[in-house]
Order: C-alpha cells, then sequence, then structure tokens
C-alpha cells in the first residue's frame, strides 16, 4: 500500500505517471532503447523535448514572444544566475523577503550588486505579504524579484503586483501550474520541477525575449541565459530523466483540466484542512488568512510535544512529510496537485481524531 505524501518536495507524483516511466523504462515507446541512454542531439529525445516544451506552453498560455527551456542546477541556481544577467554595474534590483526562499535569493544577489529590499516582513516573521496595489518599484531599478509560494512559512502571493516597465521577475517552483497566470505580467518566471511538475533535477525557464537585450556583458557560458535561449536549453547535457517525467506529468494535468483543473483540487483540498485549522483552538495557523498558500499549509500544536507526537502518529498511520521545516518547527502539510484527495481527506479526519484525544 502506498503511503500518504505529504513531503515538501521532492514530493508526491500521480501514480499513473510512475506506473508509465516503470514501463517505459527500458523500452521507450518500442524504440529499443530507454530515454535515458539516448542522445539529446536529435532523435527521440529531441521528439520528447520538444513535445514537452509545446505542453508546457499551452497549459501555462505563454505568448510566442517567450522562450521556455529547461536548465540543471536547481532553482537555487537561479538565485545567482538571474543577478549575474540582469542587475547591471552602476544600478539596482529591487527585492522582496517574504520567507526562506527569496531571503536566499537577496542574500546571494547582495554579494553581486545593489539591491534595495522594497518589502521585508522579518519584524513579523514572514507570515504576510504586502498589498500587491501598493507594491511599486523603486527608480532605476533594474527589476523587481518575488517569490510567489515561500514552502516552508507556507504563504503564497493571492495576486502579483503591477511593476510596469520593471521586469518582474517570479520564483514559482512550488506552485506552477497550480493556478492560471497571466504570463505576461512578468518578465521571467522560473522554478525547480520537484514540487509540482516533476523528480528533482530539472529548473524551468520561461523568460520574456527582450531581457537578453539587458543583460551584462562578458558572462561565462553556462552563466548566460542567451547561450541557453539559443540553444532550447541544450547548451550542454540536459537532466533527461526528470525532464522527461516532467512531460509526462504535464499529460496528466492536461487531462485532468489544465491549470483551471488544478485550481480547483487545490481550493478543495486546501480548505479541508483549513477548515479543521480555523474550527479549532487546538490547531492553529500563523499565516495571515488573505495569503495562506494552497500548497504548503503550516499549522501549530499547544506544545512542540503535541507536535512531536502528532508527527509519530501519523507516520504510524502511513502519513509521510508532515514535520515543518527544521528552520521553524511545527507541522506542514504539502498538497500538491498530484496528492489524491482521498489522501487530504484522510489527514483531515486524523488531524480531528488527534484533538479529541488530546485536545
Amino acid at each position: 500500500m502506498r503511503k500518504k505524501n505529504f513531503f515538501a518536495g521532492p514530493s508526491v507524483l500521480p501514480v499513473e505517471v510512475l506506473e508509465q516511466l516503470r514501463d517505459q523504462l527500458v523500452d521507450y515507446e518500442g524504440q529499443g532503447l530507454s530515454m535515458i541512454e539516448a542522445s539529446h542531439r536529435g532523435g527521440m529525445f529531441e521528439e520528447m523535448y520538444d513535445g514537452c516544451l509545446a505542453l508546457f506552453r499551452e497549459l501555462l498560455g505563454v505568448p510566442d514572444d517567450y522562450d521556455v527551456y529547461f536548465l540543471g542546477g536547481g532553482a537555487t541556481l537561479q538565485f545567482t544566475m538571474i543577478p549575474t544577467n540582469f542587475l547591471l554595474k552602476g544600478r539596482h534590483a529591487d527585492y522582496t523577503k517574504t520567507g526562506t526562499w527569496s531571503n536566499k535569493a537577496c542574500s546571494d544577489a547582495m554579494k553581486l550588486g545593489d539591491v534595495n529590499v522594497v518589502f521585508d516582513d522579518k519584524a513579523g516573521n514572514y507570515t504576510t505579504l504586502p498589498d500587491p496595489k501598493t507594491l511599486k518599484p523603486s527608480e532605476g531599478s533594474c527589476y523587481m524579484y518575488i517569490c510567489a509560494n515561500e514552502t516552508i512559512g507556507g504563504i503564497e502571493w493571492q495576486e502579483f503586483p503591477d511593476t510596469g516597465d520593471v521586469p518582474l521577475i517570479c520564483d514559482m517552483s512550488s506552485d506552477i501550474l497550480s493556478r492560471p497566470v497571466d504570463v505576461k505580467k512578468f518578465a521571467m518566471i522560473y522554478g525547480g520541477v520537484q514540487k509540482n511538475l516533476g523528480p528533482a533535477g530539472a529548473t524551468f525557464i520561461i523568460m520574456r525575449r527582450d531581457m537578453l537585450e539587458r543583460r551584462n556583458e562578458g558572462l561565462t557560458a553556462y552563466m548566460d541565459y542567451g547561450l541557453h535561449a539559443k540553444d532550447k536549453g541544450l547548451y550542454n547535457t540536459p537532466p533527461v530523466f526528470s525532464i522527461w517525467a516532467v512531460k509526462l506529468v504535464l499529460e496528466w494535468i492536461k487531462r485532468n483540466g489544465g491549470a483551471e483543473g488544478m485550481q480547483k483540487r487545490a481550493a478543495e483540498k486546501s480548505k479541508l484542512i483549513y477548515d479543521v485549522i480555523d474550527s479549532s483552538d487546538f490547531f492553529r495557523s500563523p499565516v495571515d488568512p488573505r495569503y495562506r498558500s494552497k500548497m504548503n499549509i503550516v499549522f501549530r500544536l499547544p506544545s512542540e510535544d503535541l507536535e512531536k507526537q502528532f508527527v509519530a502518529e501519523s507516520t504510524k498511520a502511513g502519513m509521510l512529510g508532515l514535520k515543518g521545516h527544521r528552520s521553524v518547527g511545527g507541522l506542514r502539510a504539502s498538497v500538491y496537485n498530484a496528492l489524491p484527495l482521498e489522501d487530504v481527506v484522510a489527514l483531515r479526519d486524523f488531524m480531528k481524531e488527534f484533538e479529541r484525544k488530546n485536545g
């Protein structure tokens, strides 16, 4: 029997995708070899890859003037690549500090150039976000940077700021394709795939093409987005297995209603857990209700001892990954696209019973 997987990443994948990977791992579509053995220069890999990119464009509604490709190195590499390319000498970039991942991105950018922090909720322990209608870039900014969903803090932008002529760059690692997004609002969207799209190993890049005219000169090869855009992300050997799995997940998303279908799933699943929290004095959420994540639900109990007991008993019940991140403690349920509704129902029922016995 499969466990109920609430890990924040790497995270749950659709069972039918895992079965497809299993069935075709040795012989991909009867072609006599595995996809992970094939050359990335032409042939069956490039056919799969082009299909993956086309499907990604379709599901997100990516305009024609944007490049879409995959890179290795994880999303964390982008914390350096973005300012290396776009933080111009003698100018500055605007960063929002809304939790662990945007804070890390900001810290790396500060090592490479001048950064202006336009929002920092350190005093509030990163439990809220600014009103996007009031958040504006500073004069002369090269770009504004945000993280759409902070997995550790369980906080998510429900709407995005309008930055006008200043490019908006967004890390969407953990909520990509959990809802429709107007790609035109952004100059760049990127993210690791290991939360909502596939197994770890690949990072997706969606970039408006005119951004390449704004980058610094004299960049080393791998750090240059222009080089990657020219080669569809195939400057060097790509993370083949991860990309192949992403294509299968994208096909699964399309079969299940696309971004709109995933949005309905996310709303239904997250509501089950938030309703338990909000109807109880035993559970509490530290996050501003206006900005609660529908992907990563963080909550606390009256004591750390009860939280340890909750993790131990839920693990025995076949529920994995409910311990909060080591940096903040508490509890966290990640309810990504592929997590079945019945697993969330089981968690809801477990929470109610745990409160009945311990509240």
